[in-house]
């Protein structure tokens, strides 16, 4: 690999800096009915960062962020950046032994927590070796809080400059084999990403209202949301929790443009729009990631709110946007579209792990990555690097294939698959036929050990308000339109699923209740 061009400078931290300057008087962020301009929010970042500056954080430290969804996180993730900081965000729900992991993991010393998460970040610090700056709250008792500092201190003037392959963020992937790994995404691929997406791959305009429900901490909401909307000169709409009646008050309301959600916002949402049917004419837009979206869900979406979903796929490794339907091209619905700029997806041997085997076009194998997205790897981890890092390529661990017009379909996760009987079954298959019975608003199908058949096929299933579908209905309406090898021998009704940060249905955990069951 070539050096870097040793003037060559580039920040995250400019996408707010620029906007300042370009649309200062634009609202930025509201939340709650109060808005921030682009200027405000720069300023606000600047002084932050002073204070910070003035604590000792200089460029290269870790500072963790445990913040919600509120206009605190972008002022506080600004500042970090536009001090050559790295920012470590964490899960607002963590609790403080998770918490010590990923701040030890990353050599944080420092956690700026919103007051209403210290029950559980202080702790976490102090395990940790961290201080800790508070945002949110007027008194924060014997913790510093950084509204304060801010108020005393001198704001930085600009945005300290970052080589392209200096690290500004690490974000820690949800852990579906073992302990969480820190992702190191470099400024040149977080900023490049944005700019793909909006030169060619989205349509999003200077002036739109974006649904901002996606969490902030999380790289679909960091990157597609935030840092995207941001750059776009957009005003982003945030919702601290969501819930699908709030998120359509705020569409119905609010007149957001764009919705960006991952498919358990999409399922909720509709189901909200169910019991409040009034029409949505402001919504243009409507972007889906994270997990595959069952057709009933699009379908509904665009016969409700008459807008199209447009559905992409890709990972924190990716940053995260590796394939859409791409602007200006009918959605191919089914699938998450065509590479983006810049970015190669193919299709390799999943059973050959120490090379990459491309497959021909249309046969079903492991996606593969490569491209300016891709992440520098996991922190602290080189086994854990090597292994998903070969011959330049990015092993996803997605099963799927890739048609002759370059469009991707995800067919499931390679971890996913169940053997029943010796015979494949892919859960996604599955799902959407579920979900197209009209009183289900969402399914995940997973497999258990079983003595007799090596796994059996369990579905769980949400149901529609006032549903009295019984377990017994929903396998024999799976096995009507099922082989005899797919259809699920165990139908479970829940509440709700287990979510992790994204919104994406924790399978691993329905597995773990249902093999111990």
């Amino acid at each position: 690999m070539n050096a870097p061009v040793p003037n060559a400078t580039l920040s995250v931290a400019a996408i707010l800096a620029e906007g300042a300057k370009r649309h200062g008087d634009l609202p930025a962020i509201t939340l709650g009915g109060a808005s921030t301009s682009y200027k405000d929010l720069w300023d606000q970042a600047r002084a932050y960062a002073g204070a910070l500056r003035e604590a000792g954080v200089t460029d290269g430290d870790k500072v963790a962020i445990m913040i919600p969804n509120v206009t605190d996180f972008a002022r506080v993730y600004y500042a970090v950046l536009a001090l050559g900081a790295v920012a470590v965000p964490v899960h607002a729900l963590f609790k403080r032994h998770e918490i010590e992991y990923v701040l030890g993991d990353a050599g944080a010393q420092t956690l700026i927590c919103a007051a209403p998460l210290l029950g559980e970040g202080a702790p976490g610090a102090l395990a940790a070796g961290a201080r800790v700056f508070t945002v949110m709250s007027p008194e924060a008792g014997d913790l510093p809080g950084l509204e304060d500092l801010a108020r005393a201190a001198t704001p930085i003037g600009t945005y300290v400059p970052r080589g392209p392959l200096d690290i500004a963020t690490i974000l820690y992937t949800s852990g579906t084999t073992g302990k969480p790994k820190g992702a190191l995404g470099t400024h040149f691929a977080l900023v490049e990403q944005v700019n793909v997406l909006l030169l060619n791959t989205f349509d999003m305009r200077r002036g739109d209202k974006l649904f901002g429900g996606l969490p902030l901490f999380h790289t679909f909401g960091q990157t597609v949301a935030l840092n995207a909307g941001l750059r776009a000169g957009a005003e982003i709409l945030l919702l601290p929790k969501f819930t699908g009646e709030a998120a359509l008050d705020m569409v119905l309301d609010e007149g957001v443009n764009i919705f960006i959600g991952v498919p358990t916002m999409y399922v909720g949402l509709l189901a909200a729009a169910k019991v409040r049917p009034e029409p949505a004419p402001a919504l243009r837009y409507a972007v889906s990631g994270g997990a595959a979206l069952p057709l009933a869900i699009l379908e509904g979406f665009s016969e409700h709110f008459g807008a199209t979903i447009h559905e992409g796929y890709g990972l924190t490794e990716t940053s995260p946007v590796a394939s859409f339907n791409h602007v200006g091209i009918e959605p191919r619905p089914g699938t998450v579209g065509q590479p983006v700029w810049g970015v190669e997806i193919e299709v390799a041997r999943p059973e050959v792990s120490d090379a990459i085997e491309l497959l021909e076009t249309g046969e079903l194998g492991e996606l593969v990555i490569r491209g300016h997205n891709l992440f520098s790897g996991y922190l602290n981890r080189p086994e854990a690097t090597a292994e998903a890092m070969v011959d330049g390529w990015f092993r996803t661990g997605d099963l799927g294939t890739k048609d002759k017009d370059g469009y991707i379909s995800i067919v499931d996760r390679k971890k996913d698959i169940i053997l029943r009987n010796g015979y494949n079954v892919y859960p996604r298959e599955v799902e959407e036929v579920l979900v197209t019975h009209p009183e289900i608003t969402n399914a995940a199908v997973f497999g258990v050990p079983d003595e007799k058949h090596g796994q059996e096929i369990v579905a769980a299933v949400t149901l529609a308000a006032g549903s009295l579908l019984g377990a017994d209905a929903i396998g024999d309406y799976a096995r009507e339109r099922l082989a005899a090898y797919k259809y699920p021998r165990l139908v479970e009704i829940v509440a709700d699923f287990p979510l992790g940060p994204s919104g994406k249905v924790l399978k691993r955990e329905l597995v773990t209740r249902y093999s111990h069951e």
